[in-house]
């Protein structure tokens, strides 16, 4: 998961991420990733409008946010 979460953090790519909190409670955040120490990793999250940091053991899974580019006509 760290390997992945480098790359994302390499690519300064945006990523939907399920993730269980402190209290068991799972949710579904949009983060961008600005810096992965040790077993966490700090990012902006869309959702909550503001930086928080995230344990990687407690990210359930994750995808990057593919913005599709529209044809201009």
């Amino acid at each position: 998961m760290k390997e992945k979460l480098l790359k994302v953090l390499k690519r300064n790519l945006l990523i939907d991420m399920m993730y269980i909190d402190q209290n068991n409670v799972i949710t579904k955040r949009r983060i961008k990733v600005a810096k992965i120490t040790g077993n966490t990793i700090r990012a902006y999250c869309f959702t909550r409008h503001a930086n928080r940091t995230f344990t990687i053991e407690n990210i359930l899974a994750f995808k990057p946010v593919i913005q599709k580019e529209r044809d201009v006509i």
